[in-house]
């Protein structure tokens, strides 16, 4: 981003601190704000209307929540969920709608990301319908690990199960069947990845299909995470709940 654009960007961004299962937004209401997690990562889900979800793409530091809010809409029919909790900048819709309009490097990004955005989606979608619970639960453990800086994850079975839109006992057999491989260690919550060579070959292609995406629209997104996360740390943190 050019050094004009950001110096007018920067002051509207709040750090907030984005706790485990905190609801974004839900489906069908008004985002007053749109985020750009740091460390944190959010899920977007499907809630259909007996309360059954399924997990349709997710947003770490590679990209943002609320695209709805700059291409045309400000409502959606998904939910947005903190799957791991952490950091997060936070920026007004109405800004955020001014700066798109203004076709800049701004609207640019958006758009790259946006297009990076769908091709999970369909993929994810593609993944669910002809995958195996196992494959489904590697690709979804690569793509959390991608958006964080350590190789554990905080996530139980039953939080995983209604990401995937499977049942509970599936995704027990998929991490035991890991476990007993030596890729994963699972206790209380807690996911360690052991093998990550080993995790990616057991993966069906959808990872890959989507990782090769991510990195041809947004090929500077690898370094720029990490200083995004080093700067939210230093700032001033306010609780979600503050929106």
């Amino acid at each position: 981003m050019p050094e004009t654009e950001w110096e007018r960007f920067a002051p509207h961004l709040t750090a907030v601190y984005l706790g485990l299962g905190d609801v974004i937004y839900e489906s069908g209401t008004e985002q007053p704000h749109v985020y750009f997690p740091t460390d944190s990562i959010v899920s977007l889900l499907y809630v259909l209307e007996d309360g059954a979800s399924a997990e349709i793409a997710i947003v770490g530091n590679e990209g943002l929540v609320g695209i709805s809010l700059f291409m045309g809409g400000g409502t959606t029919p998904s939910r947005a969920v903190v799957q791991s909790a952490g950091h997060a900048f936070r920026m007004r819709a109405q800004f955020i709608r001014d700066e798109f309009v203004l076709a800049g490097r701004v609207q640019q990004l958006f758009l790259r990301y946006t297009q990076a955005l769908l091709t999970q989606m369909g993929q994810t979608a593609v993944c669910n319908r002809h995958h195996s619970v196992d494959q489904q639960l590697c690709r979804w453990l690569l793509m959390s690990l991608d958006r964080l800086s350590s190789d554990e994850l905080t996530m139980t079975q039953e939080l995983i199960a209604n990401m995937l839109g499977v049942r509970r006992e599936g995704v027990t057999e998929a991490a035991g069947k890991l476990q007993r491989a030596g890729v994963i260690r699972y206790n209380r919550g807690r996911i360690k990845v052991l093998d990550r060579p080993r995790l990616e070959s057991m993966a069906c292609e959808c990872y890959e299909v989507v990782r090769r995406e991510f990195a041809r629209l947004l090929p500077w997104q690898n370094s720029q995470a990490s200083l995004r996360a080093k700067v939210v740390r230093k700032t001033t943190r306010s609780p979600l709940s503050d929106r």
